[in-house]
């Protein structure tokens, strides 16, 4: 009896590559919208705020905001999944649950948010204040897991997928690692109640890097797309040849 052999799963279409690097590209491009939500949130970080006058829309839209990026996390893992599974199918499921968890997280957070508006709105009383101001630690602190920690463990999924596979320029996933490290520095100080000028040094320095990693990676798949010999290589399971990075 003669032994058959499964038939390997066929390659996308050039078009259906490109397609899957737009998406991803503007997904993580959309998770930017975000940036305003420092100045929405003021409002409902004043003492107070649970019984106190003035308007809810810049928690609402704020909340919003986030929804987006939250929604746009998932994007980005749903859009890369099919082609960096090519490289490294562990790698590429542990990048899609940490993806699908930082959206939940931020979900969760903004959920946090708007009961203290829904109170605000029921007219709370006195007694309502100390809940706003639990609420509104609680999301700090979810905060911090899910767009601090869980970012650090998305940089170095996705950032050795492709750097291994060499999809983008070497360079970009490079970024991902140096924002990694300098992400987790400052979230771990944050976590730890470390505070002063030298903490606030460390923000800037972790922000930025993780930043301008997924900026660049969103505006490179948008303009440029995966290099098509690097797709050439996941689909015959050799190297990309060290010439070019």
């Amino acid at each position: 009896m003669t032994a058959t052999t499964k038939p390997l799963t066929s390659a996308p279409s050039p078009d259906r590559m490109r397609g899957a690097a737009r998406w991803a590209g503007w997904m993580y491009l959309l998770t930017f919208v975000s940036i305003p939500t420092v100045a929405l949130y003021a409002p409902v970080r004043e003492a107070g705020f649970v019984t106190g006058p003035g308007p809810d829309t810049g928690v609402l839209v704020g909340g919003a905001l986030e929804l987006v990026v939250g929604l746009a996390c998932i994007g980005t893992a749903v859009a890369l999944f099919p082609v960096v599974r090519r490289q490294g199918e562990a790698l590429a499921t542990g990048f899609v649950g940490t993806r699908i968890l930082e959206g939940t997280l931020i979900f969760v957070g903004v959920a946090s948010l708007w009961t203290i508006v829904s109170l605000r709105q029921d007219g709370a009383g006195a007694d309502a204040v100390g809940v706003g101001e639990a609420l509104t630690a609680f999301y700090d602190r979810v905060f911090i897991v899910s767009q601090g920690l869980i970012p650090v463990a998305n940089a170095l999924l996705l950032g050795t997928l492709l750097y291994r596979s060499r999809l983008v320029p070497r360079v970009l996933p490079v970024l991902g690692f140096v924002g990694a490290a300098t992400l987790l520095a400052y979230n771990t100080a944050t976590v730890l109640g470390f505070s002063g000028s030298l903490v606030e040094i460390l923000a800037l320095a972790a922000v930025l890097p993780i930043a301008t990693w997924e900026f660049s990676l969103g505006v490179y798949l948008v303009v440029k797309g995966f290099r098509p010999a690097a797709v050439a290589a996941l689909d015959t399971g050799r190297a990309v040849s060290a010439g070019s990075a």
